[in-house]
């Protein structure tokens, strides 16, 4: 997956929006204001940062040498994927559920506004 991939795939989800609040150089994308996903879309290699049940992130970390505790961010709930080293429909699935997980903590009203009960 290409970063201009990463990019689109992301901003594909209701509501999602990119915004740059540590520079201009790192992406974040966020649902009703809250961040799903994080990444420096020109580094390389390129990597995402994505929210993850702590349980299933553990099992992931086991199974998959691509993905580490999140740099710099709270590393129970969050995941580093280093994405050229995983098949991209995995890599959409980590950003699928990382966008749930977050929808799912949004108050009820924005969850119907969203279509996500």
């Amino acid at each position: 997956m290409t970063a201009a991939r990463l990019r689109a795939f992301c901003l594909a989800f209701n509501d999602a929006v990119e915004d740059f609040p540590f520079g201009p150089e790192t992406s974040v994308f966020k649902v009703a204001g809250k961040m799903f996903a994080l990444s420096a879309l020109d580094a390389r290699p390129l990597t995402v940062n994505l929210k993850c049940d702590p349980d299933i992130a553990v099992q992931l970390r086991a199974e998959h040498p691509a993905i580490v505790p999140g740099r710099h961010m709270n590393k129970r709930h969050w995941n580093t994927v280093t994405v050229a080293e995983l098949p991209d429909r995995l890599v959409r699935e980590l950003i699928e559920d990382s966008y749930d997980l977050v929808v799912a903590g949004l108050p009820r009203a924005t969850r119907l506004r969203l279509d996500r009960p």
